[in-house]
């Protein structure tokens, strides 16, 4: 006798998780909002990568000008870069023919095995960091998200990208490179309209991810940010900052996450402890706080105790 899906779901033999997946269609569906003249913004999930949300956590920005759109930041896997150029050539009525990269993780840089490599593009130390990391990071997206990477390949950006003024199709640019959350950072000034777009050196009203992170070379980059002129930022995860208060914001979780780790290694916490400790109420309003706390606990405490213990 054959049992259908729902009588082996009820009999236990069909997990939820294996009942969701029988349903995936691969499909996704970003959402754009016009932020400024011929710049669009696409919101990333305020999630951990999880399968669910197919690791459609980052946020993306979309620049229309006379050679193509530009595409800052592909996504995650190819279909989430599929999904992002066809829907770039809907707002602006061209295809994409440029694509930026702002840094090495996967939820910003996979999505390039969409495009032709010749039209990838980033700073030379990201390119170094995806040839070392990139095979690490794809055999971990390919568990994590199964069928929603079909077809994405490690595609390698050129690594060309150099700090100053960049001329495209009619638009002006101004480049920077930074460090700090990653050993290069790409951030990105729209001069027709003031968006400065970050990358991932700014988090707003989300927790800062720090898995390969400097902090005094992120420090660096925020002041360089903070003394950049600008009317809009687009951070790499959550809304658009529109008051300018996510540079400090993001100052403020790192200085704390320091600060926090430093004096639970010299009271002698172990780490699950210190994953364990309160977060202040003024993050209250900050996505993934506590499973970024967790993260960053597990990223900086082998260096911490062995720069701050006593050798025995």
């Amino acid at each position: 006798m054959r049992l259908d899906r729902r009588a082996l779901l009820l009999a236990g033999l069909l997990t939820p998780a294996a009942a969701f997946a029988e349903k995936f269609a691969g499909k996704y569906n970003p959402v754009s909002e016009q932020i400024a003249d011929g710049l669009w913004m696409v919101r990333g999930t305020d999630e951990a990568i999880a399968f669910a949300n197919g690791g459609a956590i980052a946020n993306s920005a979309i620049i229309a000008t006379d050679a193509g759109a530009v595409l800052f930041d592909p996504g995650v896997s190819r279909e989430h870069g599929l999904a992002l150029g066809a829907m770039a050539q809907r707002l602006t009525g061209r295809a994409v023919s440029r694509v930026y990269i702002s840094h090495l993780h996967p939820d910003h840089a996979m999505g390039a095995a969409a495009f032709d490599p010749a039209l990838v593009h980033a700073l030379p130390a990201t390119r170094a960091e995806l040839e070392r990391d990139g095979e690490g990071f794809s055999d971990a997206m390919y568990r994590l998200l199964a069928d929603w990477m079909k077809g994405t390949a490690i595609v390698l950006p050129q690594g060309d990208v150099t700090e100053g003024q960049a001329q495209f199709g009619g638009r002006s640019f101004r480049l920077l490179a930074l460090k700090g959350h990653s050993g290069g950072d790409l951030a990105l000034l729209d001069e027709a309209t003031g968006t400065l777009i970050a990358g991932d050196l700014v988090f707003h009203d989300r927790a800062a991810s720090t898995p390969h992170a400097s902090l005094p070379d992120w420090r660096a980059s925020l002041d360089r940010l903070a003394a950049t002129p600008h009317k809009l930022l687009v951070p790499g995860h959550g809304p658009i900052d529109r008051d300018g208060g996510a540079i400090a914001q993001t100052r403020d979780w790192l200085d704390w996450i320091d600060a926090t780790l430093r004096d639970a290694v010299t009271r002698g916490l172990d780490m699950s402890e210190a994953g364990d400790l309160p977060i202040p109420p003024r993050f209250s309003t900050l996505k993934a706080a506590r499973y970024e706390l967790q993260r960053s606990v597990s990223h900086f405490y082998p260096g911490l105790e062995a720069e701050l213990l006593p050798r025995l």
